[in-house]
């Protein structure tokens, strides 16, 4: 087994004056010592997939993975989980997690998203007013081999490419431009210095030109000019929120946003949690904060996966006309925790926010974190600020093709500040190798997920799970 060369120094003895510090290892050294990681696990192996004789029903794993969840809201879960493999797929990183677990890795790790498909990407806008492409979904962010986050995001392409009816051979082309972005990004990260893997990050302006496709081209043009012109609070403010007497209320909008029994709580409890939510922010931005009160909070329904985790919306007023939407979160035990061990962090909503930090290029100045009543643990964010989302359902072979080089490289970025990019560099090599492997596993692993989808169709037909349209 190959020695692991550690990029900086695990202990610095300040007693010892006359021993000079231990200089990090130099790049060659680190890339030299990833790749002899292929000794222990060759790339090929990468994909290989066997579904495990004990594998666990996935009917089963789905069940359970709604434990705590709000229980009128599971059937919509289910619901949105039945529209097609691709669906099913996007609610069952907890499925996915126990299948990657016994899979060949490198020994190398980075902060993983845990849950990175591709509809876990797209645009948002920096502190500065920039605007950014970047991962956005952090629920199951954990230290974890990179491999993972890797096969999940190239076997999201693989479901992409089918749900829009493209051809096999578009399928593993998709897959394997993820895989490629992925190797010869992280290859550049290799040569740079700390700082400059920290301060990178990929301007969504700066990607249209990737696009190939003229009409993917505009289209996303034409949301970025949207999204430059407008503030959330100018968007949402008067579709979300209505007056009532001398203040205001978020409109009712089932099944998405709306008033539910579940989150009711006295006005003291609502501001309790806020300012525990506050002890979590820097001083700076406790001041900004501090500028708006809570005027209204209701139930939001989001994503596939997160159905029926309690999230909701809080409005905040600093004035008439000066609103704030904040999102809260439920944060819950990872899917990665069984599988790589508990987080450093004891709350979860920490862990979130920790991980954000650590892979994103910019985070929101609202996120933070807080708990509520029962031990449950929340993360805040602003709502919807300036996000954009890739319509990748209307792409052609193409326009999928280049938002996966783009979604290769996001990922790649967001695994150097954490990770080790030169060891990693050195493990995937300049070929192709890796690719393919991780393409081959895409297909396989799609095939499967297919394959547990109608399981939980039937499961569904016998009345096993209840499934509703939301």
């Amino acid at each position: 087994m190959a020695a692991v060369v550690t990029a900086f120094p695990s202990k610095f003895n300040a007693r010892n004056t006359r021993s000079a510090p231990v200089i990090p290892a130099g790049r060659d050294e680190r890339y030299a010592a990833g790749k002899a990681l292929r000794g222990r696990v060759a790339r090929e192996q990468h994909g290989d997939w066997t579904p495990a004789r004990n594998r666990q029903d996935p009917v089963e794993l789905v069940i359970q993975s709604s434990e705590g969840r709000i229980p009128d809201l599971i059937p919509i879960r289910y619901g949105r989980m039945k529209v097609s493999p691709f669906t099913f797929y996007r609610g069952t990183a907890n499925i996915m997690a126990l299948d990657l677990a016994p899979t060949p890795v490198s020994g190398l790790q980075a902060q993983l998203c845990g849950d990175a498909h591709l509809m876990n990407f797209g645009g948002f806008a920096t502190p500065e007013r920039r605007l950014i492409l970047d991962i956005n979904d952090f629920d199951e962010t954990l230290p974890g081999p990179w491999e993972w986050d890797v096969k999940r995001l190239a076997t999201s392409f693989v479901f992409a490419a089918r749900s829009n009816g493209f051809s096999a051979g578009n399928q593993r082309e998709a897959a394997l431009a993820c895989v490629r972005s992925y190797r010869e990004h992280m290859a550049e990260y290799a040569d740079m210095s700390v700082l400059e893997i920290w301060y990178a990050n990929i301007q969504l302006s700066d990607t249209l030109c990737s696009f190939h496709d003229k009409a993917a081209r505009g289209c996303l043009k034409k949301q970025i000019q949207k999204a430059q012109v407008r503030t959330v609070t100018e968007h949402k403010f008067p579709a979300v929120a209505k007056g009532q007497g001398d203040a205001y209320v978020i409109k009712d909008m089932t099944p998405l946003i709306f008033h539910h029994p579940h989150i009711d709580a006295s006005r003291v409890t609502l501001e309790q949690g806020l300012d525990l939510y506050r002890q979590t922010l820097p001083a700076e931005r406790r001041v900004l904060l501090d500028r708006y009160r809570l005027m209204d909070f209701a139930l939001k329904v989001v994503g596939v996966g997160s159905v029926g985790t309690l999230c909701a919306v809080a409005l905040m007023m600093a004035g008439e006309d000066d609103p704030l939407f904040l999102q809260i979160k439920e944060a819950g035990p990872s899917v990665l925790e069984t599988l790589v061990g508990k987080s450093t962090y004891g709350h979860h909503g920490e862990r979130v926010v920790v991980g954000q930090h650590l892979m994103q290029a910019a985070s929101d100045v609202f996120l933070g974190w807080t708990h509520g009543r029962a031990g449950r643990h929340f993360y805040v964010r602003q709502l919807h600020d300036m996000k954009i989302k890739p319509p990748v359902e209307l792409f052609s072979p193409s326009a999928l093709l280049d938002y996966a080089t783009l979604c290769g490289w996001t990922l790649a970025r967001a695994h150097a500040r954490s990770g080790d990019p030169a060891m990693i560099a050195g493990y995937i090599g300049k070929s192709d190798v890796f690719d393919k492997a991780v393409a081959a596993f895409s297909k396989a692993y799609a095939d499967q997920a297919e394959q547990d989808h109608a399981v939980f169709q039937k499961a569904i037909r016998e009345g096993r799970v209840e499934a509703q349209a939301g």
